[in-house]
């Protein structure tokens, strides 16, 4: 006498899934038409010109091609400064100017910018490693400028304000 046990879902579904593929199996493939049209023609191992280029390849291309590599050198000076010369630096001094490679850096204090002109050929290497050595030749640093009494377009020589203190 066969054991009658009743049918598990796991068999149940073993048994649906394999008249699946028979039934898929026996049924007629159907066959590919090919698209007539002009052959594609492909640019072989790396990009062509016409493919879709990195947005940084572009720019670098274009700054090449326009000659505009000495101006996104001095941009660059101005705007990575505080990573040229360091986050200790960059927060007691910026940038003010650059003329025919000459630097004008402004300091906070008079101590700050006794203490830039001691760093200069520091920071004139720092810079050459950066950006380029033809950029900045020179560093010029100024400290805070004091504040003017003049007040309006004419002016009187002599003391200011303070000449009546005595």
């Amino acid at each position: 006498m066969p054991d009658e046990r009743p049918a598990r879902p796991s068999d149940i579904a073993r048994a649906a899934l394999e008249a699946a593929r028979a039934a898929s199996a026996a049924r007629p493939q159907p066959t590919r038409r090919r698209v007539a049209g002009p052959r594609r023609r492909w640019t072989g191992p790396g990009p062509g010109a016409d493919d879709p280029q990195p947005l940084g390849k572009l720019v670098d291309s274009l700054v090449s091609h326009q000659d505009w590599t000495a101006r996104t050198k001095v941009g660059a000076v101005f705007g990575r400064w505080d990573t040229l010369v360091g986050p200790d630096i960059a927060a007691h001094c910026r940038p003010e100017s650059l003329n025919e490679g000459e630097l004008l850096v402004v300091a906070e204090s008079t101590a700050w910018a006794t203490q830039l002109r001691l760093l200069a050929p520091s920071i004139l290497g720092r810079l050459r490693a950066g950006v380029g050595g033809d950029v900045v030749t020179k560093l010029r640093v100024v400290g805070p400028t004091a504040p003017s009494w003049k007040k309006g377009p004419r002016t009187v020589r002599g003391r200011g304000p303070r000449d009546t203190y005595g």
